[in-house]
């Protein structure tokens, strides 16, 4: 008879399994903002379309976000689709403690007070709608009221731990 495996040991290598999968999957770039006192924001490499209609996506926070306070009580976000040419941007946006709208971010006041920024490929206003426990996350469901995907450029996604252009 075999020692079954320790139950934490399994757990870290789980984890560890996990991690490595998904860091082998590309993910487009997003940033999620939202307004309180301050607006807030923060790169999501978890952005998935989830009904047409009515026109639902979705979105990964960490409770230990800077972020999360602020969204958890938001009633509305913006969700933008970051181009190749924003990774300094996707940087910002990831980066604990930086002061992700001060310059050289570009930004404006969009509707629903939501905070909009300039130059990506596509952005949407969305409302929020479930916020789902998820480990050490909350999934939160947002239903797109307005947008515009007319920006221009290719995107910027994520793998292997960078961002990277798409290449033919």
């Amino acid at each position: 008879m075999t020692a079954s495996p320790d139950l934490g040991a399994t757990r870290l290598a789980a984890t560890h399994v996990f991690r490595s999968v998904f860091r082998r999957q590309a993910s487009t770039v997003a940033v999620i903002t939202a307004r309180g006192e301050r607006p807030v924001g923060f790169t999501a490499t978890s952005l998935a379309s989830v009904s047409a209609e009515p026109p639902l996506l979705s979105f990964g926070v960490g409770t230990d976000s800077s972020s999360w306070p602020v969204l958890s009580k938001a009633r509305y976000v913006g969700v933008h689709l970051l181009g190749e040419h924003q990774r300094e941007l996707a940087a910002t946006f990831a980066r604990s403690g930086a002061d992700r709208f001060a310059a050289p971010t570009r930004w404006r006041i969009g509707p629903e007070g939501i905070p909009l920024l300039e130059g990506v490929l596509a952005w949407t206003v969305c409302e929020v709608v479930a916020r789902i426990p998820a480990g050490d996350h909350r999934v939160v469901i947002a239903r797109v009221l307005a947008g515009d995907p007319a920006g221009a450029g290719r995107p910027l996604l994520y793998h292997q731990g960078r961002f990277n252009a798409l290449r033919d």
